[in-house]
């Protein structure tokens, strides 16, 4: 019992966002004092002065956690304090304008302006019948519909700021998880890649150590060439810089595709491509080099780019074992699947076809791409 105590003493009293605003707002209780200025209080008005102060602020802090009909029986109990007060200190009224406020804490707007309503009838319907003095009543009403509405108006709108910060955490959130999406696509492509060359010119350095030293020395030197290239490029793939362009992506897969015993053909109208859309083109090239040095025993690669007036179609086709052995289906792998969320995402259209072979083709429109 006494840590939930120590507990609920350490927490904030009023929600943070509020800042010192609430505790200043009381200082309209000056109201409720004055007339104790020219009239000494007698012990029993002092006692009670008391103890509806210390009924009050445990409502009032409350408020500001409450929700539903608890904040409805601080208001109505607020309101009560203030009116049992009107026949003998006029002040009263300070409490009713404090329950007026309060209506600002509830979430539908409707139930604070309908709060509000109940606050104002109760107050003016109460001093008529009991015949209050004017001095409570006119304040009471008069200066509560601008303190309420405002402390209304202003809920909403911290509300409203909460929620758009909220949205941007979460825009920032998903921009991030797609940012690490991008480098691990890009990381798998470069380096699935380049691994595979530099595992196969190790493997083809091993055969002519013995036999060919001059060759042998040929190949570690590619090996260290191309792994040189590769830092460099996850460098800049970390970076978000990477852009190496169709013709260098077309040279590596040449001398890839060679060093595997893959006779590569390609066929490349002489359109001019927007970045984006030259950049996932290679990036598709290199994934399917990729996989036929990696999955494939294929003998022949043909590789086209052919412009039209609004799109590029993209093929890429291989006459490897896998279409051979696996009939109609293919399992997609991280590369594939990362190449057709590139595609996606300039509104292309992908399709991996198995016959004779593996067929990769795909379209891009270039209208989406120049937007980009």
């Amino acid at each position: 019992m006494q840590s939930k105590i120590q507990d609920l003493w350490s927490r904030p009293w009023i929600p943070p966002q509020y800042g010192k605003a609430p505790f200043f707002w009381m200082l309209s209780f000056g109201i409720f004092a004055w007339p104790y200025f020219y009239v000494r209080p007698s012990i029993v008005e002092l006692l009670l002065i008391v103890l509806s102060i210390l009924i009050f602020l445990p409502l009032y802090i409350y408020s500001f956690w409450g929700k539903g009909w608890r904040v409805a029986v601080c208001i109505a109990l607020v309101a009560g304090i203030g009116i049992a007060w009107a026949p003998y200190n006029f002040g009263g009224s300070s409490f009713v304008i404090f329950a007026a406020t309060m209506s600002s804490r509830f979430q539908e707007k409707r139930h604070a302006y309908l709060s509000l309503f109940c606050v104002l009838a109760g107050t003016a319907v109460i001093s008529y019948f009991l015949k209050l003095q004017t001095y409570f009543w006119i304040p009471a009403v008069i200066f509560s519909i601008p303190s309420a509405l405002g402390a209304i108006i202003g809920e909403r709108l911290q509300r409203a700021n909460s929620k758009l910060f909220r949205k941007q955490e979460e825009i920032e959130h998903l921009a991030s998880v797609a940012e690490r999406e991008r480098i691990a696509r890009d990381l798998h492509d470069l380096l699935g890649h380049t691994l595979s060359v530099i595992a196969l010119k190790a493997e083809l350095a091993r055969k002519l150590y013995d036999r060919d030293a001059e060759a042998c020395k040929k190949e570690i030197a590619d090996i260290e060439q191309t792994a040189r290239q590769a830092l460099s490029e996850v460098r800049e793939a970390v970076l978000g810089y990477r852009d190496t362009g169709l013709a260098h992506e077309l040279r590596g897969a040449q001398n890839a595709l060679e060093s595997a015993g893959v006779q590569f053909e390609s066929q490349i109208d002489e359109t001019v491509l927007p970045a984006a859309v030259e950049n996932i083109i290679a990036l598709a090239l290199r994934e399917a080099v990729t996989n036929i040095i990696r999955h494939s025993d294929a003998k022949h690669c043909h590789f086209s780019v052919l412009g039209k007036s609004d799109s590029i179609q993209v093929k890429i086709a291989d006459d490897g074992s896998i279409g051979r052995e696996k009939g109609d289906e293919v399992k997609k792998g991280n590369g594939l699947i990362g190449m057709s969320e590139r595609v996606r995402a300039l509104d292309g259209d992908l399709q991996v076809e198995i016959k004779d072979g593996l067929t990769i083709r795909f379209t891009l429109p270039l209208h989406q791409a120049s937007a980009v």
